[in-house]
């Protein structure tokens, strides 16, 4: 697995990161000892950015990350977040990018890693109701306290970027980015972090695994799955949406790779993006790490661009509250 560049900030990192949210919530039971193989076997891949958050569990997730890395901490780097006042007893609150609260958050997330400093420090997503020069600003004096390396953003809009940006250079922007949620290229915000040197996050880069092709009904989620609610996976949409697997799933066949490998490669192909799947499983992982290495021509690009044009995938990709909380 090779390093890059994360941003023009000094930041290097593996081109994919693990997304470690799926190991502690939202996505089913936990496995918390073939999570933390899984953990240690990523960085035996090379595989040497752990993206974890606050709300994972709440908690569960950066202890199990704590406990799992141990005496390899230093071979990581570490990225968390926060966003809504959670409170010690992991009840979630409203939005709160105070100053007050990514303190309390920022010290907390610290003890629960069991670490001095994060390696990358994101607001997960905007407070319409807090500045965001207040926000930054107050991380930023977790960078001067050497508590936090670089910071980042989650879901941020442009005009939102480029303020927080001129407050304190901002290294990545995180969003929702695949051949199912091209919204990025579209809103301003790829072309916003091309033009400030930020690195480009790319979240669900496999679709939330539609794009595995391992999901061909809601039926095939456990019952408390979080993506049973999403209005992508709505029966309709989702009937639709397999259509588009089905495209790739062929390109996939007549390059001879797996189709997950065939969808992280186009996104790692993307000018200045990286990308952090998710998953629990060994398996996945080595799956997921084969995708470094799958070259795609420029016929290649040309026939998933076909396959997968921006907007084809039906359904919004949160619930309508959701969705007020990305791009802000």
């Amino acid at each position: 697995m090779k390093s890059t560049a994360w941003g023009s900030q000094g930041l290097e990192a593996s081109i994919e990161g693990l997304g470690a949210m799926g190991m502690s919530a939202f996505y089913g039971d936990r496995d918390d000892a073939e999570s933390a193989a899984t953990l240690n076997r990523a960085l035996d891949l090379g595989v040497t950015m752990i993206d974890t958050a606050e709300i994972y569990g709440p908690f569960l997730n950066e202890l199990l990350i704590g406990r799992a890395i141990g005496s390899r901490r230093d071979e990581f780097a570490i990225a968390t977040k926060f966003a809504r006042n959670t409170s010690d007893e992991g009840v979630i609150g409203p939005p709160d990018g105070s100053p007050a609260y990514a303190r309390k958050a920022l010290e907390r997330s610290l003890r629960h890693l069991d670490m001095e400093t994060v390696d990358l420090y994101y607001l997960h997503r905007v407070d319409p109701d807090v500045p965001i020069e207040e926000t930054v600003g107050a991380m930023a004096e977790f960078v001067r306290e050497g508590k936090v390396k670089y910071l980042g953003l989650s879901e941020a809009a442009p005009d939102t970027i480029r303020r927080a940006h001129a407050t304190h250079p901002i290294t990545a922007v995180q969003t929702e980015y695949s051949l199912f949620e091209r919204s990025p290229e579209v809103n301003g915000v790829l072309d916003t972090t091309r033009e400030l040197g930020i690195g480009f996050v790319a979240y669900s880069p496999l679709g939330r695994g539609v794009l595995t092709g391992a999901i061909s009904s809601t039926a095939d989620l456990a019952d408390h799955d979080w993506r049973r609610g999403m209005p992508r996976f709505g029966e309709q949409n989702l009937t639709h949406n397999l259509t588009v697997v089905d495209k790739v799933r062929a390109l996939a066949g007549a390059k001879g790779v797996p189709p997950a490998q065939l969808a992280l490669a186009w996104v790692l192909h993307q000018d200045g993006a990286v990308a952090i799947p998710g998953t629990k499983r060994r398996t996945y992982l080595e799956d997921n790490v084969g995708a470094a290495d799958v070259e795609l021509t420029d016929a290649d690009l040309a026939a998933l661009a076909e396959a997968a044009p921006v907007g084809v995938t039906r359904g919004e990709r949160y619930d309508e509250a959701g969705m007020k909380q990305v791009h802000v």
